[in-house]
């Protein structure tokens, strides 16, 4: 296994980790427990959680997922695996988060509460990373960070890290905590795929420099880069159609952001190449993820154990320059399909 470090940890994680937002909505446990075997089977030793998951976030099943996983947890060599979590986002961000009546903030209180809920549920004494899951634009960001470095002194949290960050919140925050001589974020969370590389434009080069790793999420688009909605119709059971249907306005925003017309446009031409390197368009948008020197490890998902095939063969495989080549033209050609 080609492992790798997160940042400047000691955090050494195999290059796909397995992410479980499905775990307790779309895959009921049974289920999760069956994909959490296999990706040990296969040598993962890095699991991703949060404690808002699963989604579509919902009051009543928030938290679910890090019951599951801390079921299933039980019995198991805990140090032989790098748990993830994370505290949601501040109620002044990107959508009001349903825990916590919607009060959530990135302070000292919110951070502490999450914290003992997580741990409670994951059934574990510490966290080996444990990132704010969107930044807070009214509580200072040296707020947050003392909050969490609390943490990590009191040995409930291994490392910190952030996601879905600007490269200005990445630095500010990165040269807070070097000037307050505190425990900073080793790594950053963002969405990163063939559809949607603007963590190239500045997040890279930030991440390059300071030596923050990458952590990318839906490196296949949210199912997009698979195909499946490449067809006449889209299909029944996946997370677009379903938000479609649902009317939800933060569903519909996510839909029309993921599935568009220079999407799929981009995705045809993906396709193709899968085609001519005889893997699947999954191994193909998987590979591309975590082919940059700023990641650590790229973040899959699945509803089911079946599912995770196409993703794991993409554990060992390097992109040619030539194909690498061929993606930058297309996505120079194409430009940010989801915006």
């Amino acid at each position: 296994m080609n492992y790798r470090y997160i940042g400047k940890t000691g955090l050494r994680v195999t290059p796909i980790c397995l992410g479980t937002m499905s775990f307790g909505s779309w895959s009921d446990e049974k289920e999760s427990f069956k994909i959490m075997d296999k990706s040990v089977d296969f040598g993962i030793n890095f699991f991703d959680t949060a404690e808002l998951y699963p989604v579509p976030p919902k009051e009543k099943y928030a938290g679910e997922t890090e019951s599951i996983i801390g079921r299933w947890l039980k019995g198991k060599q805990r140090d032989k695996l790098i748990v993830a979590s994370k505290v949601a986002g501040a109620a002044s961000g990107w959508f009001v988060p349903p825990i916590r009546h919607g009060m959530t903030a990135i302070d000292k209180f919110h951070i502490k509460t999450a914290i003992e809920g997580s741990l409670k549920r994951l059934g574990t004494d510490y966290i080996d990373l444990y990132q704010m899951h969107w930044p807070d634009t009214i509580v200072p960001i040296e707020e947050s960070l003392k909050a969490f470095d609390e943490l990590v002194k009191e040995g409930k949290v291994r490392y910190l890290g952030t996601s879905n960050d600007t490269a200005h919140g990445l630095t500010k925050a990165n040269e807070t905590s070097k000037r307050l001589g505190i425990s900073r974020f080793e790594s950053i969370q963002n969405n990163f795929s063939l559809n949607n590389p603007r963590f190239l434009d500045e997040l890279a080069h930030v991440c390059k420099e300071e030596k923050i790793s990458l952590l990318p999420y839906s490196p296949i688009a949210g199912g997009v880069l698979s195909g499946k909605y490449n067809g006449e119709f889209y299909p029944d059971v996946a997370r677009f159609s379903e938000y479609l249907k649902s009317g939800d306005t933060r569903g519909l925003a996510q839909s029309y952001r993921f599935v568009n017309e220079k999407s799929l446009a981009t995705t045809a031409k993906y396709m193709e190449i899968a085609k001519k390197l005889e893997i699947s368009p999954v191994t193909l948008a998987v590979a591309y993820s975590k082919q940059f020197d700023f990641v650590a490890s790229t973040i899959i998902g699945a509803r089911t154990a079946e599912q995770l095939d196409e993703s794991f063969e993409a554990m060992n495989l390097e992109l040619s320059d030539e194909i690498m080549a061929e993606i930058k033209a297309i996505q120079e050609d194409i430009m940010y399909p989801m915006g």
